[in-house]
């Protein structure tokens, strides 16, 4: 338990106050997206657009691509929830359909193709990376994000059940690298995820019912 602390002392000692402000906002997406508040997309914005600045200069160019496509599926969700379906009401949560689940399978299949030649692209000399399976599990787990954004963007239910999965697996893996506090952050984002998928559930509910 010493040890952790140390470890989790010395990592929020080595972080930027520019990274503690993306992963502030990180939250505040999540809790607002828990809340199904619109808010969940300007904060998400702020969020990724400043990890997209870090990756830059820290040369993690594979990464910044992702955090860069993570801000155009929140610009995109952002338009997808100011839409109306009548004269007077926004788009409301619902649970996915089979046609949702076959585009969101399509989805994880091409995003994983996609993450894995960009890494090859990007990583190709690094012999100790691709001796492990880090990039394996890097693969699946942003594959996994990239649906649940998709689904939180056209407000299904299930969007929670892809960040809990993504979560429960970037918990251990960040924490097996040394990177305590990205690791405490990701259990926050897994606890946010789990309320936010019950209260969903009961915000169809209600929405049922006032039908």
């Amino acid at each position: 338990m010493t040890d952790f602390y140390q470890v989790f002392i010395q990592n929020l000692m080595d972080t930027s106050w520019f990274e503690i402000v993306a992963v502030i906002f990180g939250l505040l997406s999540v809790w607002y997206a828990k809340k199904a508040n619109i808010l969940v997309y300007p904060t998400g914005i702020i969020s990724v657009l400043i990890y997209v600045y870090i990756c830059f200069f820290a040369k993690l160019y594979a990464d910044m691509g992702i955090n860069a496509f993570y801000f155009i599926m929140s610009v995109y969700g952002w338009y997808k929830w100011t839409r109306k379906n009548d004269q007077q009401h926004t788009r409301p949560i619902t649970f996915a359909n089979k046609r949702n689940w076959y585009f969101a399978g399509g989805l994880f299949l091409v995003s994983m193709l996609i993450i894995i030649l960009l890494l090859k692209y990007f990583k190709a000399d690094d012999l100790d990376y691709w001796s492990t399976n880090l990039p394996y599990i890097d693969t699946v787990t942003t594959a996994i994000f990239i649906v649940g954004m998709w689904l939180m963007a056209i407000k299904k239910v299930e969007n929670w059940l892809f960040w809990i999965v993504g979560d429960v697996i970037s918990v251990p893996l960040y924490f097996s690298k040394d990177l305590v506090f990205t690791s405490f952050q990701f259990l926050v984002f897994l606890v946010l995820a789990v309320m936010g998928y019950f209260e969903w559930k009961k915000l169809v509910q209600k929405n049922r019912q006032d039908a």
